[in-house]
């Protein structure tokens, strides 16, 4: 009878043991993949930021360009509605002119 209460508490002894070595094992593991993924964040974000630097000049000439595009377009409609303005200047102010007196 003694010999078996010894074996019981031997056991839950045992099982103690065994629990507790889990959740250390648990609480390693969680740290663990806490940190890996702090790593594989920092990682992601140096290549990120790497292609960024890599992509900078060609992406900022190409917006130069698409810049220049776009001044030169407007340049040209100011160009044609001078001209317009200098062609029609007179006929447009007649035809207001007499909008205004008809109404």
């Amino acid at each position: 009878m003694q010999n078996m209460v010894k074996q019981i508490v031997d056991m839950d002894r045992k099982a103690r043991e065994i629990t507790d070595a889990a959740q250390l094992e648990k609480v390693q593991t969680e740290k663990d993949i806490v940190k890996k993924r702090e790593d594989i964040r920092a990682e992601y974000l140096k290549r990120a930021r790497h292609r960024i630097a890599m992509n900078e000049p060609q992406e900022r000439a190409a917006a130069e360009e698409a810049w220049k595009v776009s001044v030169k377009k407007y340049q040209e409609l100011a160009q044609n509605l001078d001209e317009a303005y200098a062609n029609q200047s007179a006929q447009w102010i007649q035809e207001l002119v007499s909008r205004v007196i008809g109404a």
